[in-house]
């Protein structure tokens, strides 16, 4: 009797309570908001979840193993199957225990009744709120079969740690779909709706929470859902639940990706759109290039106060970044490891920049022969009124050397002279074209800019470098592969294109084979070094700041470019000796070693290589190298000199290579003295004062500048026959010739064969 007037004030409290309660449809119609996922180019490997506040991914129920759906069956709502959406005798002993306690308890709630609090109702402890739950999940159950709630249940209810549905808890707690859960990882997932914060993986009850666990496994063997050996097996299983820091993987590639996606698409559709992102980023990589950084770690920070690093690696014919890191460790506070230094940082490059420099130099008809004099010299007056006359790494001097030589070698005094030859304008203006964008005007560099007195960043850097991997061609950066929204429908994506031509195949093919030429480089880095990968063709180049704030590694291989940095954050210099080679070099060969074992050997295309009739542009202003001179004149030889005219003799050089050279026009004649340009004085006045130091004399006087005006074709000899004539007959023993010779320059003697 008392129980039916129980149930009699029950019905009419709830229908006093279903006034302006949200329709049933409600459930279906609304948007759910759904995290965007950041994969890798696979698609297979989760790289972040961006989420508002809610990580949530919609999975049919087709997709969630019948084993995950029973725990949650069996621990949350056993009759689940047999109710029309609330347990009437669980909701009566709540009330009486709420009287019993005076307090608002929550308890006897459905899988339908959690559905409803979750989708459409507040978490708000009231009666009033229960009774709109109890005719809610009445609606529903009456409109929709228990699969299709279950669907919406597993969907919605949240399993702590912001992660909303059993997708997103899948992923984020074990970093697998759904449907790869194993029994036991099922049970975990079924035992935290009832209390997220207290059975949370990462809080301090994990024991409570396998305890849970191991009853749900129980369960599921007394249902009969699982055999006793998958329940016994299951309770053994080892649990591996992922790290915090790994909700995020290669967290500044994907932050920035991040970025472009919400300039893009905006931050609402990113935060709650669904969408599905296919990056570039090639997950092994990745993991490669985390290793390389980490295993030098603290020998960079003990041995040179390097305390971080960053690396960027591309494919050349693409342009896709394959992997990135801004920082050492996107965690550490101490180093700011958050910036992204890789995109952010903006550092001077030291000597990676000289490639680009010699690159122009090239292309004005200089070549890898062309004799550069390394000899201490005066450049003209800086900003501050001081000399500007840059040293060696080592303070050497070390004569004439080759372009090939000097650039292997790292040499800084050569290079500042190919950066006057070829024009610090011509020079920005040509990397621009490779994507460099953070030049400003070049007056503000002057010739330090082929020491790196410019700031780049290491993206445009690596990017401007896998240009020379790709002859010349350059390829846009590409960090994103495809984009689709919840609904499956793309809305970008990436397709190979031809790219921009930045600059003559064939004088990046030069470049390339001098960067590539560990022979020249032996003297100065030693036969084995870190630029080199054993019997794989590979181009590189190092780079250092004379202060040591910024260290370089730059290179590649036809198909894989990698720029690594090593430096701080705060700028403060590292110690003496951090060089390129030293704390960026190690990483750099690692990373590529591993990055690409088990590839094929590729072999760069070999340069044509055409050398200009200037000896000093060929080289044969070098020391030591013979020269062709005709006898007659004692100027150059020719092919219209006769070879019993031709000597050999051997020169050195006395000039620098301004004495032959107008920085206009290279390969055009050699300029008069009042002609030559004006940096000429202070450069010829290094040369001199080097060669007396030295007593490096000319063994042959001066090279001759022209060539041989003797044997000329005006001067070309001429012979006629007047007897006999063309046609006349010819009888008896003896005939006579008669015969003129002439010659412009007389003639001396006719002889008779």
């Amino acid at each position: 009797m008392a129980a039916g007037v129980g149930i009699l004030v029950l019905l009419i409290l709830v229908l006093w309570y279903s006034r302006d309660i949200p329709r049933p449809d409600k459930i279906i119609d609304r948007s759910i908001a759904q995290s965007t996922k950041i994969y890798d180019r696979t698609g297979e490997h989760l790289l972040f979840e961006a989420f508002d506040t809610q990580r949530r991914t919609i999975i049919p129920l087709e997709q969630i193993p019948e084993h995950v759906k029973w725990s949650t069956i069996l621990i949350e709502d056993k009759k689940f199957y047999e109710h029309g959406g609330f347990d009437m005798k669980g909701i009566i002993r709540a009330i009486v225990k709420d009287i019993l306690t005076l307090s608002k308890a929550e308890g006897a709630s459905t899988l339908t009744q959690q559905l409803v609090k979750n989708a459409l109702l507040t978490n708000e402890k009231a009666w009033s709120r229960k009774m709109q739950e109890l005719v809610i999940a009445y609606q529903i159950e009456r409109k929709f079969g228990k699969d299709q709630i279950l669907q919406m249940y597993f969907n919605e209810i949240p399993y702590g740690s912001n992660a909303y549905g059993i997708e997103s808890a899948s992923q984020f707690y074990f970093g697998s779909s759904a449907q790869d859960l194993t029994i036991a990882q099922g049970a975990i997932i079924a035992a935290l709706p009832r209390a997220t914060t207290y059975y949370s993986p990462y809080g301090s009850h994990v024991d409570a929470l396998m305890a849970r666990k191991d009853f749900i496994i129980s369960l599921l063997e007394e249902e009969g859902k699982i055999t006793p050996e998958q329940a016994q097996e299951a309770r053994e299983e080892k649990i591996e639940f992922t790290e915090k820091s790994n909700v995020i993987k290669a967290p500044h590639f994907v932050i920035w990706v991040r970025e472009q996606l919400a300039e893009k698409y905006g931050e609402r559709e990113v935060e709650q759109g669904g969408m599905r992102v296919i990056t570039t980023l090639d997950w092994d990589m990745q993991r490669k290039a985390e290793e390389a950084i980490e295993y030098f770690a603290e020998t960079n920070k003990e041995n040179y106060d390097a305390t971080n690093a960053s690396l960027v690696a591309i494919d050349p014919k693409t342009g896709q970044i394959l992997a990135m890191l801004g920082s050492k460790n996107y965690f550490d506070e101490e180093i700011d490891g958050n910036f992204n230094v890789a995109v952010q940082g903006k550092r001077q490059p030291g000597s990676s920049f000289k490639p680009f420099v010699y690159m122009v130099g090239l292309s004005r008809g200089y070549t890898d022969k062309t004799t550069l004099w390394d000899v201490v010299t005066e450049f003209g007056k800086k900003a501050d009124g001081e000399e500007y006359s840059p040293k060696n790494y080592d303070s050497k001097e070390r004569g004439p050397v080759s372009l090939r030589t000097a650039l292997q070698g790292s040499l800084n005094i050569p290079a500042v002279k190919m950066l006057y030859l070829a024009g610090p304008k011509n020079v920005i203006s040509e990397a621009k074209k490779f994507g460099y964008t953070t030049f400003g005007d070049p007056d503000i560099y002057g010739l330090s800019l082929v020491l790196g007195g410019a700031e780049v960043n290491l993206l445009e850097h690596t990017a401007a470098y896998a240009t020379l991997a790709n002859n010349g061609v350059r390829q846009n950066t590409a960090s994103i592969m495809k984009v689709e929204d919840a609904k499956g429908k793309i809305l970008e994506e990436w397709l190979q294109e031809d790219g921009e031509k930045a600059i003559d195949e064939n004088i990046v093919k030069i470049l390339t084979n001098i960067l590539s030429d560990n022979n020249a480089r032996a003297p100065f880095f030693g036969e084995n070094n870190y630029l080199t990968l054993g019997d794989r063709p590979v181009a590189s180049k190092t780079g250092t700041t004379n202060d040591y704030r910024d260290a370089w590694l730059m290179g590649y291989t036809p198909s894989l470019a990698t720029g690594v940095w090593v430096g701080n954050n705060d700028f403060s210099a590292m110690k003496r000796g951090a060089g390129g080679s030293t704390v960026a070099g190690p990483i750099w060969n690692r990373f590529m070693r591993n990055a690409l074992d088990g590839t094929s050997t590729e072999q760069f295309s070999k340069p044509e290589i055409e050398y200009p009739d200037k000896p000093i542009l060929r080289g044969d202003m070098e020391g030591g190298t013979p020269i062709k001179i005709d006898r007659a004149s004692g100027l150059l030889a020719t092919e219209m000199t006769p070879e019993s005219f031709i000597e050999e003799k051997i020169f050195r050089t006395g000039h620098n290579i301004l004495f032959y050279v107008d920085p206009e026009d290279p390969t055009g004649p050699v300029p008069s003295e009042s002609d030559r340009d004006g940096a000429y004085p202070k450069w010829e006045k290094a040369v001199q004062r080097w060669m007396e130091e030295n007593d490096w004399k000319a063994d042959e006087g001066e090279i001759p500048t022209e060539y041989d005006n003797v044997h000329v074709f005006e001067n070309k000899p001429s012979l006629s026959i007047i007897s006999p004539y063309e046609g006349e007959t010819l009888s008896g023993d003896i005939i006579t010739f008669k015969a003129e010779a002439f010659a412009l320059r007389g003639i001396s003697r006719v002889e008779f064969y």
